[in-house]
């Protein structure tokens, strides 16, 4: 098992897009989101995806070489048409207008619409907030989560992502999760790996509780919590398919898939400046105070590095610097 500095896996990465078809800056901003999910052990939003980038670039589901437009249609909203392109170069697009119309406004949001899947949703959370504002995400993906009492898939895993300054750069509190009880990323890995998923993580078609991945993916995700993580799901939903006006989770194909329609997933970002209250830097320390009081615990996020070397499985890189040198001759 290689082990690997983040800039290598950045690097490679964004060489692999390229040759598949992504412009300079659109790979740019994907791999450095992908080096990224890596050097904080999230595997499920970093390499695990590029293989499934590149075919989709090849076959046309993503738009690689997609220009964002950025308009406001009013003083405190941004909205960006990624055009059936990456998030991630459509979210850089818009994150410094937004920014500056919050910090105008107090308040402002940001709508990325017609985007393929973001992947880490506290990934732009976390920029939002390194840039000293509040920031509060949510989006969706393809249907996989049926209603409480249900087995018709409706909604995606459709995260929520919420990310606090610390008043120096960095990062007091972030997390960032799925409505459901475990991300689907885990039930595809379990599948993979011929291991069983726990009870209490999803149903089979018919809408009874299993353990085996495979059922799993032929039914349906449990919200967390039931009803509460079913209503923040939909939630999501509205917000970020009705406030950007991208496709609603029911209509979008699985997001791994080599063919189909693009993904045409939305983000709604809301930004929020602290400084419009005089309390809030005093709150947020007292807060941070208060959850030390007991050993071991901490605020979410809080104290969260960045590693500068990764352990990658020989399979997966070997896959991705195969992906490096560009399509095969059956592509």
């Amino acid at each position: 098992m290689p082990v690997l500095s983040v800039e290598e896996i950045e690097s490679t990465t964004a060489i692999a897009l390229r040759a598949h078809g992504a412009s300079p800056f659109a790979a740019a901003e994907v791999a450095r989101a992908v080096a990224a999910a890596e050097s904080h052990g999230n595997r499920i939003c970093g390499l695990y995806y590029v293989e499934s980038y590149c075919h989709q670039l090849q076959s046309g589901r993503v738009t690689g070489d997609a220009d964002p437009v950025v308009t406001k249609p009013r003083p405190g909203a941004v909205h960006v048409d990624a055009a059936f392109g990456f998030a991630q170069p459509a979210f850089a697009h818009g994150l410094v207008p937004a920014l500056d119309a919050a910090r105008e406004n107090g308040v402002a949001t940001l709508a990325v619409a017609h985007a393929h899947t973001c992947t880490s949703l506290g990934y732009f959370t976390e920029q939002i907030a390194r840039a000293g504002l509040i920031g509060l995400g949510f989006t969706n993906a393809s249907p996989i989560v049926a209603p409480p009492g249900g087995k018709t898939r409706v909604i995606g895993t459709n995260p929520i992502a919420f990310s606090v300054p610390d008043g120096a750069g960095g990062i007091a509190m972030q997390f960032d999760q799925s409505t459901t009880t475990v991300a689907l990323g885990k039930i595809t890995m379990a599948k993979a790996t011929g291991k069983p998923i726990p009870e209490g993580w999803a149903l089979d078609a018919s809408g009874a509780p299993t353990t085996d991945p495979d059922a799993a993916l032929q039914g349906s995700l449990v919200s967390v919590g039931g009803y509460k993580g079913w209503g923040f799901g939909l939630m999501a939903e509205l917000l970020a398919a009705g406030m950007t006006g991208s496709a609603l989770s029911r209509d979008v194909k699985p997001l791994k898939a080599r063919n189909g329609p693009p993904h045409d997933l939305g983000q709604f970002y809301i930004l929020m400046d602290p400084g419009v209250s005089s309390g809030f830097a005093a709150r947020l320390r007292a807060l941070v105070e208060i959850m030390a009081l007991d050993e071991g615990t901490r605020m979410p996020g809080q104290n969260r590095t960045a590693a500068e070397k990764v352990d990658v499985l020989d399979a997966v890189w070997a896959r991705i610097t195969e992906l490096a040198e560009g399509p095969g001759p059956s592509a």
